[in-house]
Formats: structure tokens, C-alpha cells, sequence
């Protein structure tokens, strides 16, 4: 007779670490910008507003059994590049996340990522008992550690993620670099590239997980709808990959996964081109904004090519986001993301960008009064 129920708990799932998302706006009469989560400056994507409020009217049936309508959209999206079939869609791009793990890892299997990064990489990993292997990106830049990571795979390999931009460092990776990784790369290892952020990127050099999955890698591109679209109340994201991968994976996708209301607003949202536009033009001037800021006040930042910059603050994390709270700037410290000590902060509309400016402003003048 059992005597602790948490006898028969698999030991791989007892927390050790638990992936906590950003903390939401808190009950106050006070204006506060929400420069934490990496959110749309934006808002949602008008026409993904339009199709959600048409699709109310029918939620008491059930929503599409399959995804294969969006699946067509984000085809079309890719300008016929890759057929329907070699998507996966699901309840954000961390479930999708969840789902490759799920049907590729067991226990005992390794699974390579390199921090700083998003934490769900190794937590998630973790829920399939697998060994997780950190082979951090190399100071003072960030820079991926390629050869680290080749030296690191054995015949326990089966999942290496990649991040570009990356969260939370805003760095990415070279496409020299990505065509060295990928050529060298055993062939019987699924690379899951997160370009979560690859609509902000603007280096020549920038590459998405697009032409190593046409050249048939075992490749996945992990997207979202969170950033660009606006969409991060609706939980919502897709992946693309060889049509082999993608028909494997599909064998675990549930049915009725997707709400009629995400469905819509995606397929909404997709075809919202002047409010794409729009965003990538507000965050590009943005960033270009607050960089010069930075340089004007001595603040040390990694160039990014996200929505969001993680900076060196001339205070210690928790006390540089508590001074910021109070000057009605929300930020994100992200020890938890590997980076101890580091502050992320998101690029916002101009109001909220200027609002930023003058508090780190006050902050830095306080600062260098009181040292």
C-alpha cells in the first residue's frame, strides 16, 4: 500500500525551474507602459479584430476539426513556397514547441539549447525526461558557439533548438554561420529554429529557417502570431518543416486544437499587410530611437535586431525595474532566462518609447548625482 501518493510522480517533472511569463499591468490609476513582454506596440491587427467578432456569433459549435484552413493561409503567406502540408499549427508557438518534444523526445534523450534563451527550451524538455544540455552563447556578443554545440552531440542527440533574433539577447544568427551549422549537422537530429522575431530583422545577413527546410533539412521554423500580429491574447502559432516531419508530427495534433476565434484571427491577420507594415516600421523606429538613447546616456545594450533590447543596467536587476515601476515603466529582468543581472525592455509606440526615454533619463541623472 502506497504511503505518499508522490511516490508514483515521475521525478523528471518535480520542478526545478518553472517558466513564469510576464506580469500583467497592475490596479492603478497611474499611467503605466507595458515595456515587459515584447507585445505589439500596435495593438491587434484591425482585420484579425473584424474576424474574431464574426466568429463570436458562433461559438457554441464546435471550431474546424483540423487546422488546414489556416494551414492554406499561411501557404499562401509563404508565396507558394511550401505547401500546405508542411505546417503545424497550435495554442501558441510554445505549444508548438511542446508538441515537437513530445513527438521526438523519450526519457533519457538529450536535447541541446544555449543560454541565454527562452526558458520553455529546457523546462518543456524536461516534462519528456530529457537531459538538457546548455552550451551558452559565447560573451561579450552572444554569438552562437557552433563548435560547442557539434562537440556536445552524441547518439543521445535529438532536439537542438536555435533562436533568431533571440530572446531575450535580440542577437541573431548569421546566415555564414547557420549554412556552417546546418552542413555539418548529423542528419538524424531535428533543429528547431525559433525566428519568433524574423520580421523585425533588417541585417543583410539575416536568414530564416525557410531555404534549409526547401533543401530538405530536418529543419522546423517555430513562429508565432504573438509579435507581429498582435495577437498574444489569442494563444496562438504555427511551425513549418519538410512535409515528412510535418505528417509525423500531425499524428498527435488533437482535434478541434485551434478556437474558431484564432482560426479567424490569424487568417485575419495574415492578410492585414498594411498593419504588418505598419509594425515593422514602428519598431525599426523605435529601436533606432531608444539606441540612440542609450548611447546619449551611457547605457550598455546589445544591438538588436528584435522588438526589444536586453541592456546592462546601472542597477542591480530588481532595483532597476522596481525605480522603472515607479516612474510608470514596466521592464523585465531576465535572470531566469539565463542572463543574471541583464534587463530586457520592448520597444514601444512612440508615446511609450519618448516615456522610457525620460524616465531612464531621471534615473541616470539620479544615478550618477548619488555615486
Amino acid at each position: 500500500m502506497l504511503k505518499d501518493i508522490s511516490s508514483i510522480f515521475k521525478a523528471h517533472l518535480v520542478p526545478k525551474e518553472v517558466y513564469k511569463g510576464g506580469k500583467n499591468i497592475p490596479p492603478t490609476d497611474k499611467k503605466i507602459y507595458k515595456l515587459s513582454s515584447n507585445e505589439n506596440p500596435l495593438g491587434a491587427s484591425p482585420k484579425a479584430v473584424a474576424a474574431m467578432k464574426i466568429a463570436a456569433d458562433t461559438i457554441d459549435i464546435y471550431p474546424d476539426q483540423t487546422d488546414i484552413r489556416l494551414r492554406e493561409a499561411l501557404a499562401k503567406d509563404f508565396d507558394g513556397q511550401l505547401s500546405a502540408d508542411q505546417f503545424l499549427c497550435g495554442n501558441s508557438g510554445s505549444e508548438v514547441i511542446d508538441m515537437l518534444l513530445r513527438a521526438f523526445i523519450n526519457e533519457g534523450d538529450e536535447v541541446i539549447f544555449s543560454n541565454p534563451c527562452f526558458l520553455p527550451y529546457s523546462v518543456f524538455s524536461r516534462w519528456y525526461g530529457a537531459k538538457q544540455v546548455d552550451i551558452p552563447l559565447l560573451s561579450p556578443n552572444y554569438d552562437l558557439d557552433v563548435e560547442g554545440i557539434l562537440n556536445a552531440i552524441n547518439e543521445k542527440t535529438k532536439v537542438i533548438f536555435l533562436t533568431s533574433p533571440n530572446n531575450p539577447t535580440g542577437t541573431y544568427i548569421p546566415k555564414p554561420v547557420m549554412d556552417d551549422f546546418i552542413s555539418r549537422v548529423p542528419k538524424n537530429i531535428i533543429v528547431i529554429f525559433d525566428e519568433v522575431y524574423r520580421h523585425f530583422a533588417d541585417a543583410e545577413d539575416y536568414v530564416t529557417a525557410l531555404p534549409y527546410v526547401l533543401e530538405g533539412h530536418n529543419v522546423i521554423g517555430l513562429n508565432s502570431f504573438s509579435k507581429t500580429y498582435g495577437l498574444a491574447g489569442q494563444r496562438i502559432g504555427y511551425g513549418y518543416t519538410t512535409p515528412t516531419i510535418a505528417n509525423y508530427v500531425r499524428l498527435i495534433h488533437k482535434p478541434f486544437l485551434l478556437p474558431l476565434t484564432s482560426i479567424e484571427a490569424a487568417i485575419g491577420a495574415l492578410n492585414d499587410t498594411e498593419f504588418i507594415q505598419k509594425t515593422v516600421e514602428t519598431v525599426l523606429d523605435g529601436r533606432a530611437f531608444i539606441s540612440r538613447a542609450f548611447d546619449e546616456l551611457g547605457i550598455k545594450y546589445w544591438p538588436s535586431q528584435a522588438n526589444f533590447f536586453i541592456i546592462d543596467p546601472p542597477l542591480p536587476e530588481m532595483e532597476f525595474t522596481d525605480k522603472m515601476m515607479n516612474e510608470g515603466i514596466m521592464v523585465r529582468p531576465v535572470s531566469q532566462f539565463g542572463a543574471p543581472g541583464k534587463v530586457r525592455i520592448t520597444i514601444g509606440n512612440p508615446e511609450a518609447n519618448g516615456a522610457l526615454v525620460k524616465a531612464l533619463t531621471k534615473l541616470m541623472d539620479t544615478y550618477s548625482t548619488n555615486r
